[in-house]
């Protein structure tokens, strides 16, 4: 696999940029889904957030001044267009930003569990459906730390969060789900 400073380099060559970007696409492409698909829940608008991810790559690659990695500015865009479409689709549904829309999302994942795009798992079902109760920046960190095993500093570049602030959305994060799960063993 090509590395990303040769990424960059043979993107500012106009013979090699398609192939470039191409190379960038299979490297990165999985990663970005699975990221966004945490966030907005549903296949195919992840998909929709990965194809307008990687738009927004390709326009701002040539501006791409390497003060970060590349995947963290990757991630940044996967990010902002992933909470984004989540605002977005809360404006159309006429659902108040302020208002939960864990119900719209919990329904969402009830119905891919059903189409088989994640494990049907009990116990993964029961942390999925606890993290849907979480405001959307807290699942973020949460999604990014827990899953993805991402380090503060490269949460806080990718999302612009201080380090100190990004812990305790962590931590709270930690509280809520420990709650919500305790709170659905103590039902059954």
């Amino acid at each position: 696999m090509i590395s990303d400073s040769e990424l960059l380099l043979q993107f500012q060559d106009e013979l090699k940029r398609h192939d470039a970007f191409s190379h960038l696409i299979k490297k990165y492409q999985q990663k970005i889904y699975w990221h966004i698909r945490k966030i907005v829940i549903d296949h195919d608008d992840a998909d929709d957030v990965v194809q307008e991810t990687f738009i927004k790559v390709w326009q701002g690659l040539h501006n791409f001044r390497s003060d970060s990695q590349l995947f963290t500015w990757i991630y940044r865009i996967a990010t902002n267009e992933s909470l984004n479409f989540l605002q977005k689709k809360r404006r159309q549904n006429h659902v108040p930003l302020e208002n939960d829309d864990s119900l719209d999302l919990l329904n969402t994942l009830e119905s891919s569990i059903s189409q088989d795009y994640i494990s049907g798992d009990e116990i993964q079902l029961k942390l999925q459906k606890a993290l849907l109760k979480l405001p959307d920046k807290q699942r973020l960190v949460f999604n990014m730390r827990y899953y993805d095993d991402m380090k503060y500093d490269e949460i806080s570049e990718i999302t612009g969060t201080s380090i100190g602030a990004l812990k305790a959305s962590y931590h709270l994060a930690v509280k809520k789900i420990e709650e919500t799960l305790n709170n659905q063993e103590s039902s059954f």
